[in-house]
């Protein structure tokens, strides 16, 4: 609570903040601990108003300084400080009164400002809890991500090592402290009478001394017990063992069989995803093998005190280029070693990944949305200022100085800003938990959002902050009231008044079209992206997979009968059309990335050739997905039990065989004897989701050249049927008929998967609307007050123009014009912050440029309509005047 104040004493010159500075943020925080020894809410009032006073009375003092430096200062702060408090809860008081003595008014500025501070508190929390509170490791800013780039090569643009490069960095780099790799996956957990499948890791040995975590319960690994003991996370801990103490050295199955459990992870690790269930520790040998297995594990480091981000990446460059000569390998991997680049990067950007810009945009869109709101409490506040013109000239005339005059003006504002603060903090509230549950799977840290102390915090700057805002300049404003006014009730010159107000709604009406040219991007990009053609239908398809567990599944071919007898099954259904499976369902999995060699390639290079994507299919797959066969035919059932033969897509076929039909070809993978033949090409499908191009995919047949070789124990299934939706339960009865213990999990429709890869732009676009929505609507509030108090103000001389034959139309189109000269001045400048604004949306958008012209100009076009709108109701009250009661009126 000092920090705060301290900060807010720089509003005061520097030698009395020297002086005072102290004395008075310590005093202040005793003020308000006090308070909050009385209740939570007269706390955080006392908070609100003591922070605006300090600003206030620092502003005061630059203005009319009350202490030169010299003599005896302690009894002078004392009081002045007395006083100081004094007259404002006085002021105060009179405020409280006022506003309580006109009711519409205090609902509409609380009202409005409450909305903008509790969007602001909402979306500060989701920042707060995501990106701003540290990494829960020891030392976090030390800890990166380390993995592989090659410029140049057909790899992506960035990757996972192989395995020999973990041990020649955690070796010999003398810039990294601790190096572990680690993993993540589903895989079934079997405990008592419950099984299920869950995320889990098999880490290195090493992954908890890297990361400077310890168990809450329980112990970590030692030597030679790796892959023999797990250690749980927190919330399995908490929902299958009831936090029992006594799971501590028992055994239950954790991914390959049993495993004791010798800890207890806490709450707030779930790394390297949230979520995940168990830690199965393995110790790395140093046996390399098949150097070159790229992707094969990832990386994270902590480094050395004195190290950053380049040097250790020059170091790691110099170690991976001795590689081929430690572990030899063909000429491929010694071309890759040439053109290989480290790619060094601190955990917390690989964990926080892309959700850093969408969570900043929408913080600055929020912001945007409470400077619109001060705005439009400010022109209240100026209207209510030039309502009470004569009262404050008055005052004037019989001595009242300039500071009591704008303390008194303030007073009202800090106690609307306090009462939107409290309306803020219960708005968030409920916005933070909805938060939860609507954002993005896999979002990082979403567990972590809540109206936290700091939230509060927050709400409390940000309402001292708005008082001043909305306050301060019609304040000072009031505070040189025009003596004319004392003159038989003269109403003194309007003009200047006016270009105030009108330069508050050509800033709100700037700000808004922003904010709606972003929302109208993004729902450019969503509309682009739900009309692109994935290669496969989204409709009628339901997808599942299950984990058998049954003794006699010990082989390629024994896996592949099992899954022709579940399928067969499956086809007895009602409603069922056709059944597949494949090892990495899209949407859902990734892809295994390969090489690929043709017998035209062997001859040059045996192991070396493009890269692609592998994954396994069978049954009626590419007709259950809808996956169109180009050339030759999909697999058959004698493809499931007689391997050979792999189907390719479009893109392979090119890549492999350009200006030739690839059916009839022969292909193998890199570093694999086994030939495989092709017979059939398929289309091109999005894997990932519809923002990249398709994945060059072969598709394998489920057995493989020996019986060992591969086996698919839990593939994702394919089920096409007009009752996809419903069908589930029925599946999960012949699931337990087949093999009772066996858990059924990642149950989707294929609707369902495309709309889950589009959460994070659905949600962003959602957000981002609202606060487009509630921009538009503050504006066009703004604009309408301005022309009612312009119409109200003006009626003597619109009654006059009516009693001299001015029509009502006439009237009409002059209110509606001024209006239109204010919209058009805002248009104009909306347009130009928002060529600028929208390139931070650049990587958000997909199909859609940043200066989209349609885009442009179609929300342009709404913001006119609505201001116009806003315009023509005053207008129209404008035309109703009657003259003879208007001039009586003046």
């Amino acid at each position: 609570m000092t920090t705060l104040f301290a900060l807010l004493l720089h509003a005061f010159p520097r030698r009395f903040r020297g002086r005072f500075g102290r004395e008075m943020a310590d005093q202040a925080a005793e003020e308000c601990a006090r308070g909050f020894d009385r209740g939570w809410w007269l706390g955080c009032w006392c908070v609100v108003t003591t922070a605006g006073d300090l600003m206030v009375a620092g502003l005061a003092e630059r203005v009319r300084p009350t202490w030169s430096g010299a003599g005896d200062g302690e009894g002078i702060l004392e009081e002045e400080v007395g006083m100081m408090i004094g007259s404002w809860m006085r002021d105060l008081r009179h405020g409280a009164r006022a506003l309580r003595k006109a009711p519409g008014f205090t609902v509409a500025a609380v009202g409005t400002l409450a909305l903008a501070l509790g969007a602001n508190a909402g979306i500060f929390g989701v920042v707060d809890g995501v990106l701003l509170r540290p990494l829960p490791y020891a030392e976090a800013d030390r800890l990166v991500y380390v993995a592989a780039s090659a410029p140049g090569s057909d790899f992506p643009d960035e990757f996972g090592v192989s395995i020999e490069f973990f041990y020649q960095y955690r070796d010999q780099a003398t810039q990294l402290e601790d190096l572990a790799t680690f993993n993540s996956f589903t895989a079934t957990v079997r405990a008592d009478d419950r099984v299920e499948r869950l995320r889990q890791s098999m880490p290195s040995m090493s992954l908890f001394s890297t990361l400077g975590v310890t168990p809450v319960l329980g112990r970590l690994p030692e030597p030679g017990e790796g892959g023999r003991v797990a250690l749980i996370g927190h919330g399995l801990w908490t929902t299958w063992f009831g936090q029992d103490p006594s799971v501590i050295g028992r055994s239950y199955d954790f991914i390959d069989g049993p495993k004791e459990v010798i800890g207890v992870m806490g709450p707030d690790f779930q790394f390297p995803v949230a979520g995940i269930a168990a830690w199965v520790p393995i110790e790395r040998t140093g046996e390399v093998t098949n150097p070159g297995r790229f992707g094969q594990v990832n990386l994270v480091g902590r480094m050395a005190p004195d190290a950053d981000h380049e040097s250790l990446a020059r170091e790691l460059d110099a170690l991976a280029d001795r590689l081929p000569d430690l572990y030899g390998g063909p000429a491929s991997y010694e071309q890759i070693i040439a053109q290989h680049v480290p790619v060094v990067r601190s955990l917390r950007d690989e964990l926080l990944g892309d959700v850093q810009g969408p969570l900043w945009i929408l913080m600055a869109a929020v912001g945007v949305v409470l400077l619109i709101a001060s705005a439009n409490v400010a022109g209240l506040f100026t209207v209510r200022a030039e309502g009470r013109g004569r009262d404050l000239a008055v005052r004037r005339a019989i001595g009242a100085g300039r500071g009591d005059l704008i303390r008194s003006q303030l007073a009202e504002t800090v106690v609307v800003a306090g009462l939107a603060g409290i309306g803020a903090v219960a708005l968030a509230s409920v916005i933070l938990p909805a938060f939860r549950n609507a954002a993005p799977d896999g979002m990082p840290r979403a567990s972590d959002v809540g109206l936290s102390g700091t939230t509060i915090l927050f709400v409390l700057a940000a309402s001292a902050l708005t008082a001043v805002a909305c306050g301060l300049a019609p304040a000072v404003r009031a505070s040189r009231p025009d003596l004319d006014r004392l003159k038989d009730g003269a109403r003194g010159s309007t003009r200047r008044r006016h270009l105030g107000r009108d330069a508050l709604v050509v800033g709100q009406t700037a700000l808004a079209l922003v904010l709606l040219v972003g929302s109208g991007l993004l729902m450019r990009s969503f509309q682009e992206l739900r009309s692109v053609d994935p290669g496969y239908d989204t409709s009628g398809i339901l997808t599942f997979q299950f984990a058998p567990d049954e003794d006699h599944l010990d082989d390629g071919p024994s896996w592949a009968r099992f899954h022709q007898d579940f399928m067969a099954r499956l086809r007895t259904l009602q409603g069922v059309e056709s059944v597949g499976f494949v090892e990495n369902m899209p949407l859902d999995e990734r892809l295994r990335g390969v090489g690929f060699v043709t017998e035209a390639t062997a001859a040059s290079d045996p192991e070396s050739g493009p890269r692609g994507t592998v994954t396994f299919a069978g049954g009626d797959y590419f007709e259950a997905m809808g996956i169109e066969v180009l050339e030759g035919r999909a697999f058959n059932e004698d493809d499931a039990v007689i391997p050979g033969n792999v189907v390719v897509s479009r893109t392979v076929a090119d890549l492999l065989w350009p200006g030739k039909s690839a059916v009839g070809q022969r292909l193998r993978v890199t570093l694999v004897d086994e030939w495989h033949t092709v017979i059939g090409v398929v289309e091109d499908i999005r894997q990932y989701d519809f923002r990249g191009d398709p994945e060059p995919v072969v598709y394998f047949p489920p057995v493989g050249p020996t019986p060992t070789s591969w086996m698919l124990p839990s593939p994702g299934y394919v089920v096409r049927s007009e009752r996809a939706a419903s069908l589930a339960p029925e599946i999960r009865a012949l699931v337990r008929e087949v093999t009772p213990s066996a858990p059924v999990y990642r149950v989707y429709t294929m609707e369902e998967l495309v709309s889950r890869s589009m959460t994070a732009l659905a949600f962003t676009m959602l957000t981002l609307g609202i606060a487009a929505g509630l921009a538009l609507l503050l504006g066009a509030i703004g604009l309408y007050g301005v022309l009612s108090y312009v119409v109200n103000e003006r009626r003597q001389e619109i009654g006059v123009r009516m009693a001299l034959g001015a029509e009502a139309s006439r009237v009409r189109r002059m209110v509606v014009g001024q209006g239109a000269r204010v919209l058009a001045l805002g248009v104009v400048l909306g347009l130009g912050v928002a060529v600028f604004a929208t390139r931070a949306l650049a990587s958000l958008l997909f199909g859609v440029s940043p200066l989209d012209a349609w885009t442009f100009a179609g929300t342009s076009a709404v913001l006119v309509a609505v201001g116009l709108l806003a315009s023509y109701l005053p207008a129209r009250r404008a035309s109703r005047v009657d003259p003879v009661q208007s001039m009586r009126g003046g």
